[in-house]
């Protein structure tokens, strides 16, 4: 028998572990672990946590004298009939000289990297990994990790038993090198569109080190990998500081680029415009809700960002773009084709600038653009961090609920419409948005 403290009131320590005693249980009043063991099958039992958690388990002792518990099924996984036919074949096992405990250990101590990758990718999706900010990583941030793990660190180093990667900073230094020479470039298919290409480079080998060194990271700390992170210590090519952001002749060849294809492509059209116009990263604007835009205040209170929830104040012609659009379905402005998501615009605006041969910009470049603007028109660094939404201890989320300071909106007017004169020769008409309530009025 358990000592008093293990048990529940009106239950037994040792009991037939049926589904009635299950439902009754509940967690020990004094935070620690309860134990219930079967009256029917000696050194059978059932393990509840002070969370609620459970599990089945087996109590024995090995061949050496050492007495050991090895919980081999969550409790809902298994019935408890299923549950004690387990464990009496894990039983036998023991009677024959097994341990069980220690197999599942050895077991652990093999798992491969891509069997560590699939664990912290499960763990991300169900919200249990953090940035280093502490914030749950977005949505975006984990589909970019999942392309890196399936395009770089699986194909080079999937079928290695982790462990023994244990403190190998040459292996990563070699994974680094064979990234950034290209050695996993390919062309892969998508739904969205077709095709798509992972190039390498050194920029895409420092991230696939750096996210590769996070999983080891987070695996160490759950007990699934030993040892010194292999990514400590690889050498690495420093990213070079792009200082690159468009003339106003190049802002009026891309603006051209996208009149000529705005019947044929209006959705990475109307996407790219709202990029220059407001400085908003291309994921943002990509993933914009259209609950996430205020027209009353002239901004967008963005609900996930990579610094977390973040208002921008928006010109005027930002605001006019957005009412000229269609409402398509679901909430998403740029929606995919079943309205579950955001339409994958990657590709598509890459072809825009390209089109406009302007083939070394891409969205991010517009971005660095709109700061240079803000900067011509004697806005300082504080305001134009503002205004894209760069992070500041303890301003993001404050300004996610209040309204928009009057010179913020007023300096998001001047750069949008100085902007939209480059990439159109007018300031166009602003165009109301509908509020949610007219829509709903109009259906």
């Amino acid at each position: 028998m358990l000592p008093r403290r293990d048990r529940n009131p009106g239950i037994p320590a040792v009991a037939n572990i049926t589904k009635r005693l299950i439902d009754a249980l509940k967690p020990s009043p004094d935070g620690r672990d309860l134990f219930i063991w079967d009256g029917a099958l000696k050194g059978f039992g059932l393990r509840m946590k002070s969370s609620g958690s459970a599990s089945f388990i087996i109590q024995y002792r090995t061949a050496q004298g050492q007495t050991r518990r090895h919980a081999f099924a969550k409790l809902g996984t298994l019935t408890p009939d299923e549950a004690r036919t387990k464990a009496r074949r894990l039983l036998g096992e023991v009677a024959d000289g097994g341990d069980p405990s220690s197999a599942r250990q050895v077991a652990r101590e093999a798992l491969t990297i891509a069997e560590v990758c699939d664990l912290y990718l499960e763990a991300a999706r169900a919200g249990l990994v953090v940035t280093n900010k502490k914030r749950v990583k977005a949505d975006s941030t984990l589909a970019v990790d999942e392309g890196r793990i399936a395009r770089h660190i699986v194909p080079l180093l999937g079928k290695r038993v982790a462990n023994e990667l244990a403190g190998r900073t040459d292996i990563l230094q070699r994974f680094y090198d064979d990234v950034a020479a290209g050695k996993t470039s390919t062309t892969i298919k998508t739904k969205a569109r077709g095709v798509a290409r992972v190039t390498g480079g050194a920029p895409a080998a420092k991230r696939a080190v750096g996210l590769f060194g996070g999983i080891w990271t987070w695996a160490a700390k759950r007990g699934l990998v030993k040892g010194a992170n292999p990514a400590r210590g690889v050498e690495m090519i420093a990213d070079q500081t792009s200082e690159r952001v468009l003339s106003a002749p190049e802002l009026a060849k891309l603006g051209a680029a996208l009149r000529e294809h705005e019947t044929n492509n209006p959705m990475p059209v109307a996407a790219l415009r709202l990029i220059a116009l407001t400085g908003l990263r291309a994921n943002e604007a990509c993933g914009l809700r259209w609950r996430e835009i205020d027209v009353a205040t002239q901004c967008v209170r963005l609900e996930s960002t990579k610094t977390g929830k973040s208002m921008r104040p928006i010109g005027k012609a930002a605001i006019g773009l957005l009412g000229a659009l269609p409402r398509l379905h679901g909430d998403f402005v740029f929606p995919n084709r079943d309205g579950t998501g955001h339409a994958d615009l990657k590709s598509a605006l890459a072809d825009l600038f390209d089109a406009a041969g302007l083939h070394d910009a891409r969205a991010q470049v517009l971005r660095r653009t709109f700061a240079s603007v803000a900067a011509d028109e004697g806005y300082g660094d504080a305001t134009i961090g503002e205004m894209l939404g760069h992070a500041r201890r303890g301003v993001t989320a404050r300004h996610y609920i209040r309204r928009p300071d009057s010179a913020l909106v007023e300096a998001a007017d001047k750069v949008a419409a100085r902007i939209s004169v480059a990439m159109t020769g007018s300031d166009g008409d602003v165009v109301e948005l509908p509020s949610a309530n007219r829509e709903r009025r109009g259906r």
